[in-house]
């Protein structure tokens, strides 16, 4: 089968689905992750034959795509901040705005480290955690980022934890010297526990804000394939897990700390009145790429 009929078909089976766009792109990740071509190769090499052996499992693909399933899923991995994730339908697929919140705490992360370098051996590691840390992939991030970081990660799904624990970044890591992060299974909505890991630089937070109303909106490769307890709340107490959130701050950020939650785009004001609450003076909504208020950053 030639590679550029494979795409042309899975396009037409997934237009019902996605843009024409989205789908060829689509097409193209499986294609480059199953048989190793590139974004070109159909064009600079018209002729190109895919091999018998990979023709079946392709087509497998092919129709957990069609059915919705997302690709990320299929080909069991997504890159984020310029790093290869596993994913699985355990956890959510990392978003691109949540890039933002990374680079926003590696800025901070990496300038309170340099503050601390004048005290040499004596100097304190940045500590962060990371709360419904799903994937890891926040709190991988910041670790492989802000080398000699301690990063712990939480979660109460115990196997988004197990998905945490197996991201390797073994050769990164060597690279940059940087501290594999702590995962932990843990419920953020039981605010008077005992954590017992001291206070942390950071609290860095992207936890389920979809209010239920919202599903109607929302893609059938999202509604029946992402873990629903990851994006969803009740529309009668929307902010449930920022109140949670902001509570393990108040108890668990350093005085000269900072913290960064991902939002949803409707509750900016009532966000930040949360952790206003919480005894957080300074309180700032901050916008994605798409000019949508998508975080708040909180200190007192």
């Amino acid at each position: 089968m030639l590679l550029k009929d494979f795409l042309k078909e899975g396009i037409s089976r997934l237009e019902h689905l996605y843009p024409t766009a989205e789908a060829r792109s689509i097409m193209l990740m499986v294609c480059e992750s199953r048989i190793g071509t590139k974004s070109y190769t159909h064009i600079v090499e018209p002729g190109y034959t895919i091999k018998d052996k990979f023709v079946e499992p392709l087509m497998a693909d092919l129709a957990r795509l069609e059915a919705g399933e997302p690709v990320q899923y299929v080909i069991g991995s997504t890159e984020f901040c310029g790093l290869d994730f596993k994913v699985c339908p355990s956890v959510l697929i990392p978003r691109p705005e949540t890039e933002l919140l990374c680079r926003e705490a590696i800025k901070a992360g990496s300038r309170i480290a340099r503050q601390r370098k004048a005290y040499g051996k004596s100097a304190r590691p940045v500590r962060i955690l990371d709360l419904c840390t799903g994937s890891g992939c926040i709190a991988w991030t910041v670790a492989l980022n802000i080398p000699g970081a301690e990063v712990i990660g939480v979660d109460i799904s115990e196997e988004a934890i197990k998905v945490a624990m197996a991201q390797d970044f073994s050769s990164r890591m060597k690279e940059t010297h940087a501290v594999s992060p702590q995962f932990l299974i843990s419920d953020i909505l039981d605010t008077e526990q005992d954590f017992g890991h001291g206070e942390f630089d950071l609290i860095l937070s992207n936890p389920p804000y979809i209010m239920e109303s919202e599903k109607k909106d929302m893609r059938v490769n999202v509604l029946n394939y992402e873990p629903a307890t990851a994006l969803f709340v009740p529309d009668g107490d929307p902010l449930v897990f920022h109140r949670a959130v902001a509570a393990w701050s108040a108890r668990y950020l350093a005085p000269e700390g900072k913290g960064m939650t991902e939002i949803n785009e409707r509750l900016g004001k009532e966000t930040e009145a949360v952790f206003r609450e919480a005894g957080f003076t300074v309180t700032e909504t901050v916008k994605d790429f798409y000019d949508r208020n998508r975080f708040v950053h909180y200190s007192r």
